[in-house]
């Protein structure tokens, strides 16, 4: 776990540690840095703004010794590119702070439950329902494209947008375009730029 912020990482210590996980805490990216050179820990969490190192610099070093641990991006200054950076350097997850201790479970759960390389089959047959319109306004939201970008590049009116925006949201199962960005990233989807 690492994050600069010491509630936050005294907070997790407690829930993980009472859900029987082994957790090394850390407030600076480098100093996990080191600590992971002699040994691969099972999954990361760590934040995205931090001094020295960010969150995501410490996940891209970290991939080029460790590529196979899950690594779980969490922050209070979300948006679209930054949860893309992270899904496109192999995130597991991204969590916008704050969030729910079972999300935050669930997350590490499925990490280490799955290989990197894993693609659910019910997420790939929800992609594979999507109209080939549905699959362009996907690709554009996941970039972090508004309505009426979109609608211009797929010369469709904004109100057509979110009509397929909608449409993308119900059949993908994702409860906001945050939890869109992650299954997609997840599933190996390139966005379109």
């Amino acid at each position: 776990m690492v994050d600069d912020d010491e509630a936050v990482r005294d907070s997790l210590q407690l829930l993980l540690e009472a859900n029987g996980h082994q957790v090394q805490v850390f407030e600076a990216a480098l100093r996990a840095l080191e600590a992971c050179a002699g040994a691969a820990p099972g999954c990361v969490v760590t934040d995205i703004r931090m001094p020295e190192m960010d969150g995501l610099e410490f996940q891209e070093r970290l991939a080029k010794t460790h590529r196979d641990v899950p690594v779980i991006v969490i922050t209070g200054h979300a948006d679209v590119p930054l949860a893309v950076r992270a899904m496109k350097a192999g995130a597991a997850d991204f969590i916008e702070k704050p969030f729910s201790h079972e999300t935050i479970l669930a997350s590490i759960a499925s990490a280490m439950a799955r290989s990197a390389a894993d693609i659910d089959p019910a997420v790939q047959a929800r992609l594979d329902d999507l109209t080939p319109r549905e699959r362009e306004v996907m690709e554009l939201l996941v970039v972090g494209h508004p309505n009426k970008v979109i609608g211009y590049r797929l010369d469709i009116s904004p109100r057509t947008v979110e009509i397929h925006r909608a449409r993308v949201l119900d059949k993908m199962k994702a409860r906001s375009l945050a939890e869109l960005v992650r299954i997609a990233m997840r599933a190996g989807v390139d966005p379109a730029s």
